[in-house]
C-alpha cells in the first residue's frame, strides 16, 4: 500500500514538471508533436525506472558513511558521500549511453525526431532530480525507489504528451501573435499546473 501511494503522488501530486519544474527544456522543445514527445516520455520513464535503483544501491552500500563495513572492520568509517552527486551523474550518462544506441538501432526515425535532446537526457534534471529526491527521501528499498522512478517517469510522460497534444490542437487556432509558440506553451502549462493542484487531496 506505501508503494501505491508513492507511486500516485509521484506521478500526479510531486510530478516532476508541474511541482518542481524540472526536465523543462526538453519539455518545452520536444513537444510539438505526440509521437516525437510520447517517444522521449518512455526514454525518460526508462531512465528513471533504471537508475534511480541503480544509485539508490550505489549511494546505501558504496557511499554513505558506513556503507563499506561489508569490505571490513577497517571500511566502517569510510565515508563517501562527497561523491555522491558525480556518481548519480555518471550512472545516469552509462543509461543513456545504452538507452541512445537501443534506439538508434531499433527506431531510427525516433532517433532522428528527437535529434540533440535524446543525448541531453543525461543532463535531464528531472532524472537526477529523482536521483537525489529518492536520497532524500530515504526510501528503505530499491523496490521503493523503482516504484518512485516508475511515478516520476509516468507523470513527466504525461506532461509532455498532454502538452504536446495541446499544441498540436492550438497550431490551428487564432492565437494573438504576441502569444504564438513559447508565450502560449507557458501559458498552457501553467494552466496544465494549476489542475494537476487538484490532485493534492488524494489520500490512499
Amino acid at each position: 500500500m506505501e508503494e501505491l501511494n508513492l507511486f500516485v503522488k509521484s506521478i500526479f501530486i510531486d510530478n516532476m514538471i508541474f511541482a518542481y519544474f524540472l526536465g523543462m527544456c526538453s519539455y518545452i522543445a520536444v513537444s510539438k508533436n505526440v509521437k516525437t514527445a510520447f517517444g522521449l516520455g518512455i526514454a525518460v520513464t526508462f531512465m528513471l525506472v533504471v537508475t534511480l535503483p541503480l544509485n539508490y544501491m550505489l549511494d546505501k552500500y558504496v557511499l554513505q558513511e558506513g556503507a563499506l563495513s561489508w569490505l571490513g572492520d577497517s571500511f566502517k568509517d569510510v565515508d563517501l558521500s562527497f561523491l555522491n552527486l558525480i556518481m548519480f551523474i555518471a550512472v545516469i550518462a552509462s543509461a543513456t549511453q545504452l538507452v541512445e544506441m537501443a534506439v538508434e538501432k531499433f527506431s531510427p526515425s525516433l532517433y532522428n525526431s528527437l535529434g540533440i535532446f535524446l543525448p541531453l537526457i543525461a543532463v535531464n534534471c528531472a532524472i537526477l532530480g529523482g536521483a537525489l529526491f529518492m536520497q532524500q527521501k530515504d526510501f528503505g528499498s530499491a523496490l521503493t525507489a523503482t516504484v518512485y522512478g516508475a511515478g516520476s517517469g509516468i507523470g513527466w510522460l504525461l506532461a509532455i504528451v498532454g502538452i504536446a497534444a495541446i499544441r498540436e490542437k492550438i497550431a490551428y487556432s487564432d492565437i494573438p501573435k504576441p502569444l504564438k509558440g513559447l508565450g502560449i506553451t507557458f501559458i498552457i502549462t501553467g494552466l496544465m499546473g494549476i489542475a494537476f493542484m487538484s490532485f493534492l487531496g488524494i489520500k490512499l
